[in-house]
């Protein structure tokens, strides 16, 4: 009887590359997909990845089982998916690895940011299939890590902790039993909608870029993001989108960190306030700022974190003034539809339940559509 996992990663980017090279060098047979030929070529052409790590962690060659641009191929050979791309990618990766999955195939989104295992579920079902998938997200991404060259990764850190939900809840300890022999780190995370609220990357990400939208362009990213972009000023304005993302966590019935509870919590950086705690982060300093306007904290928060949490506000009573006023600089300097483009509810289907419903359909899999 097999008992070694198989893993497929699809996505060669810095995360990716560095998690295929890592569950290769664990012994995992592993698949690395990547829906353009030419960004594995090196990789294929080599069997693997050389990974450098940090002190006492993972580094070597890991040899891959096959590199791939065939999501049958990619598919076939799995156990467990790990979806490594930009959350913006997330449904066409459903889309093109729908026909191909088969009961008993776990997906896991490394991160789902705002309810993105809710849309890869969404866009399966949209897709006519039928196999019984497990998708789950993770709540951030389990490694700091860097692409280094064509066939070259480096881990920096790998996160102690990091909370990981299926949906349905029902099926997360599952996952979580398939995954633990290569990711201890992961935990329960209680629920989807959970992982999704307690994603910081929305409050951090676009106000801080936009905030300091003039510097950026004028310097090209040549000062330190959090240090000098979080002034006092900015600061408040993460404090009051902070404060309405707990909100809305609350009007479901979900207790959200706050952003000072957790830079505690994975910083131990404290404050009176969040420019205090910032500043108290010595991690922050020294990290630059996008050096252009055209970057992830944007075009991929602003509609895949943002929007979904605004959206939720706005079905449920809550006031999310701070984040319509972000989202909406978002699309007058992109020249943008972020609300059309984003996963606002009536995209996920789930436009017309009530808290209760949305409740059981996360935590127990109640097929919305029905």
């Amino acid at each position: 009887m097999r008992t070694t996992i198989r893993y497929t990663v699809i996505g060669a980017g810095h995360g990716g590359k560095a998690m295929a090279a890592h569950l290769a060098l664990m012994e995992f047979p592993v698949t690395l997909y990547n829906r353009t030929p030419e960004n594995v070529a090196a990789i294929k052409a080599r069997g693997g990845i050389d990974l450098e790590g940090p002190d006492g962690g993972p580094r070597g060659f890991g040899r891959l089982c096959r590199v791939t641009s065939d999501p049958a191929e990619a598919a076939r050979e799995a156990d467990v998916l790990m979806v490594v791309v930009p959350s913006s990618a997330h449904a066409a990766v459903a889309r093109a690895f729908a026909p191909h999955l088969r009961d008993g195939h776990v997906v896991v989104l490394h991160p789902g940011r705002t309810c993105g295992a809710i849309e890869f579920a969404k866009t399966l079902r949209d897709c006519a299939c039928r196999a019984d998938v497990t998708v789950a997200e993770a709540e951030t991404f389990i490694y700091a890590s860097r692409s280094e060259g064509p066939a070259q990764a480096r881990i920096f850190r790998i996160k102690e902790a990091v909370p990981l939900a299926a949906l349905p809840a029902t099926r997360t300890q599952a996952v979580l039993d398939v995954v633990r022999p290569a990711y201890p780190q992961f935990i329960d995370g209680g629920n989807v909608l959970k992982t999704g609220l307690n994603n910081m990357g929305a409050i951090f990400h676009p106000a801080l870029t936009l905030l300091n939208a003039g510097r950026i362009e004028s310097t090209h990213g040549d000062f330190q993001f959090y240090i000098d972009g979080a002034t006092p000023s900015v600061a408040r304005v993460l404090e009051v989108l902070d404060r309405e993302r707990v909100t809305v966590a609350s009007a479901l019935g979900i207790r959200a960190h706050t952003a000072l509870e957790w830079l505690k919590m994975a910083y131990n950086a404290t404050g009176a306030d969040l420019y205090e705690a910032i500043h108290n982060q010595p991690g922050y300093y020294g990290i630059k700022a996008p050096n252009t306007l055209n970057h992830r904290y944007i075009f991929e928060d602003v509609p895949m974190s943002l929007v979904p949490i605004a959206s939720l506000g706005n079905r449920y009573g809550v006031s999310v003034r701070g984040m319509d006023s972000i989202i909406r600089l978002a699309c007058i300097i992109h020249r943008t539809d972020y609300w059309r483009r984003g996963r606002t509810l009536d995209k996920l289907g789930l436009e017309d339940l009530s808290v209760s419903e949305l409740t059981r359909f996360v935590n127990e899999g109640n097929d919305p559509s029905r």
